[in-house]
């Protein structure tokens, strides 16, 4: 959690809010490509990419 709050921290003092929506669909793809590995969907999520 310090990582974050350490992220943030950082984002706020150089003014580099544009990452944090790059983080979040990072965080997004990186959920859903772990949730689906094992999933019966996988084959149909793998084809988005």
């Amino acid at each position: 959690m310090s990582f974050v709050v350490e992220l943030w921290a950082y984002m706020r003092a150089r003014k580099k809010f544009w990452l944090l929506p790059l983080l979040l669909v990072l965080l997004l793809f990186g959920g859903l490509l772990v949730l689906a590995k094992g999933s019966a969907i996988a084959p149909f999520i793998y084809t988005i990419f």
